[in-house]
């Protein structure tokens, strides 16, 4: 366990109920309210500290009480490798005022997991509730049941991304995988099914972020730690590093500078109080600085960044869209190992990030003549407002349906396809690839547009995602990975032709 790891209890920033502000009018009106991701930011209620789902509740031995302000003692928590954080029972004493409407409230605010619908996706949090002001601010027919209380019989589910519940109640109906019925599609299956981030990846992940989070908070007392990318959208692997945000408040902050002194402060933290948990922390002055390191107990490497909320966004968008088409996981898991496989995917080198390669396949799965994927970003505007409150952005996407695509392709007819698109079709020197628009769009004629080999829009903020690709050597190199897959996937049908299945068994 860290050292002198304290109860996390001051709200994150100053109430929103104090402030002018219209932030209820962005939450999308056919979202059921539930409690908030213990990641998410949170606005909690004067004196609120965290609060948690006492055992009774979960076994159904008292009933719901009217939402109130609580004072909770938490426990401390034992870090272990591979163990998950768990809230012991605690005592809970009420106090405050009751609500205006007559609606009973739990105040169930208890660990809480990610979990996918194939369980390759859990990680234990603690949560807070919904403010008073927030609950009331919702129709009055509408409850707010506990997402823990619901799964225990069968989870109420308006669309196909995964919600955040807690996985003591696991859903019983496990993602279907596509059908695989030629070697090659089969290929593709096997290395997602053996690639894929499995819960325990995640919880170790998810330890060390809470940990860290407790020390954190001791020098920034109003700031929350989040874990984002790869380890939350849906396509992380069991090799895949961890991301870290920490939002210390709303507004934005100066990458160059205040990122910078803020980064200091949690490098100098790591380097000092936590060196017998923490090892190599270094701080990286890039556009978004980060601190990159790695965290002995989970023996996990993870990179820190301050406020760049865009993360946090696009994390619950790839999310959606890794759900909504049950070909797209195994497809983009299997391209993204490729590029490592052939050291093209390594943006501190001048290759492609991972974020990037993610945004590809997408791009080309919306632009086929049948798309296999619309833009949630137009088709659900709702859903992913920019200017959304960050609490409630994880809740979004829980209302996306399925995508029903006529587009009947197999794995490996659309491996081969991705392969042929960026090789002879996709044009490199003029397009842009958009994801937000669904299709290839003109370079705008901007500065950080001007003189790039490769043009992916970040589809919140429209900034150049590939633009770690400044030399043409690499720029070559990667088109040329590009070209022979294709030749050799078109010619042989057989997978270890470009990425050795065995070869990484073995190593592994």
């Amino acid at each position: 366990m860290f050292p002198n790891s304290s109860n996390l209890g001051r709200p994150p920033f100053l109430p929103k109920y104090q402030q002018q502000s219209t932030f209820l009018t962005k939450l999308p009106v056919n979202i059921p309210p539930t409690l908030l991701s213990p990641q998410q930011i949170v606005v909690p209620p004067f004196h609120l500290r965290s609060a948690v789902l006492s055992r009774a509740v979960l076994n159904g031995n008292i009933e719901a009480t009217p939402a109130v302000t609580p004072v909770v003692t938490l426990q401390p928590v034992t870090y272990e490798s591979g163990s998950p954080v768990s809230t012991p029972d605690v005592q809970t004493s009420f106090q405050g005022r009751k609500r205006q409407s007559q609606q009973h409230v739990p105040d169930d605010a208890k660990r809480q997991r990610i979990h996918s619908h194939d369980s390759d996706t859990a990680v234990v949090n603690k949560a807070v509730p919904l403010p008073e002001e927030g609950r009331r601010s919702f129709p009055a027919s509408v409850s707010v049941p506990s997402p823990v209380l619901r799964a225990r019989g069968s989870p109420v589910l308006l669309g196909c991304v995964p919600p955040l519940q807690d996985t003591l109640f696991p859903d019983p109906t496990e993602a279907r995988l596509p059908v695989a019925k030629d070697q090659l599609s089969k290929q593709v299956l096997e290395w997602f099914q053996v690639c894929r981030q499995q819960p325990s990846d995640l919880d170790r992940k998810e330890l060390c972020r809470t940990e860290l989070q407790r020390e954190i908070q001791l020098i920034f007392p109003q700031s929350r730690l989040f874990l984002v990318g790869s380890s939350l959208n849906g396509f992380g692997t069991r090799t895949s590093d961890g991301d870290l945000c920490l939002v210390v408040k709303e507004e934005p902050v100066n990458q160059k500078t205040e990122a910078r002194r803020i980064l200091s402060l949690v490098q100098k933290l790591f380097t000092t109080k936590l060196s017998s948990y923490i090892e190599r922390p270094q701080l990286i002055r890039a556009k978004v600085p980060i601190v990159k390191f790695r965290d002995k107990v989970s023996n996990v490497d993870f990179d820190l960044n301050v406020n760049n909320v865009i993360g946090i966004r696009n994390t619950f968008l790839l999310r959606s869209y890794a759900f909504i088409e049950n070909r797209v996981r195994p497809l983009v898991l299997v391209v993204k190992k490729w590029a490592s496989f052939h050291e093209i995917n390594d943006a501190s080198r001048g290759t492609l990030n991972s974020y990037s390669l993610v945004l590809m396949v997408l791009h080309y799965l919306q632009t086929l003549p049948e798309p296999i994927l619309p833009s949630l970003q137009k088709n659900y505007p709702e859903c992913f407002d920019p200017t959304m409150q960050l609490h409630f952005v994880h809740q979004a996407p829980r209302t996306i349906p399925p995508y029903v695509s006529k587009n009947g392709s197999s794995l490996g007819d659309l491996l081969i396809g991705f392969f042929k698109y960026y090789a002879t079709e996709f044009d490199w020197s003029h397009q842009m690839i958009s994801v937000r628009e669904a299709k290839a769009i003109a370079r705008p004629d901007g500065i950080e547009w001007r003189n790039k080999f490769i043009c992916v829009e970040e589809p919140f903020d429209g900034t150049n995602t590939a633009r770690a690709v400044h030399e043409k050597q690499k720029f070559d190199m990667i088109r040329g990975e590009i070209a022979q897959a294709w030749r050799l996937l078109q010619d042989k049908k057989d997978l270890n032709y470009i990425l050795p299945l065995k070869a990484v068994k073995q190593k592994r």
